[in-house]
């Protein structure tokens, strides 16, 4: 994989279509992970990830390496995947359809009942997950299911660790009152 040159970034006034497919490739696949870690299993990722790269093309000549490259691609995901949701959120008002509340899919064939255990188990997991404060939930999606370390998500998040800590300690205790509310308290 051709390494990106960040002083030639730098120079240039445009994105050259090479560097952003030079850093397509190699970061695309960890792009695309957050992505649908942040968003969750009904979020439209493909859309999301090809958004994602079409503000790196946008902005990459103003990327001063004052962070690492992939802390600044993870603040563009979070960014994109924070107004997706928000927009969907807004579409689901209007339309007074509310995805969340028992549209399941419908398997085309006989499934194993652990796959629609696991299924419905995510699917929990992101109702609780989606009614978290940002920070929180973040931090918590960054360090339980990308299995981060504390340091790794500081450093994305671009925060002291003991804010992350923080967050997680606070991220536990609404994840479990929201799994709470939502099985009727099981």
């Amino acid at each position: 994989m051709p390494v990106l040159q960040l002083d030639s970034v730098q120079k240039s006034v445009r994105a050259v279509p090479s560097e952003v497919e030079a850093i397509y490739r190699e970061y695309g696949t960890t792009v695309a992970r957050w992505v649908l870690r942040l968003g969750g299993p009904r979020f439209d990722a493909e859309d999301a990830v090809q958004e994602v790269f079409a503000v790196v093309a946008e902005r990459l000549s103003q990327f001063r390496g004052d962070a690492k490259l992939t802390t600044w691609l993870y603040g563009i995901t979070e960014n994109v995947v924070r107004e997706q949701r928000r927009r969907e959120r807004v579409r689901r008002w209007f339309t007074g359809v509310d995805t969340e509340a028992g549209e399941h899919v419908q398997a085309s064939g006989p499934l194993a009942f652990e796959t629609i255990e696991q299924r419905q188990a995510t699917e929990l997991l992101y109702r609780a997950l989606d009614r978290m404060r940002e920070p929180y939930r973040t931090a918590l999606i960054l360090f339980e299911l990308e299995e981060m370390s504390g340091e790794q998500v500081s450093e994305l998040k671009q925060v002291k660790i003991a804010t992350v800590w923080v967050w997680l300690h606070r991220a536990r205790a609404q994840l479990a009152k929201h799994l709470a509310n939502l099985t009727g308290g099981k």
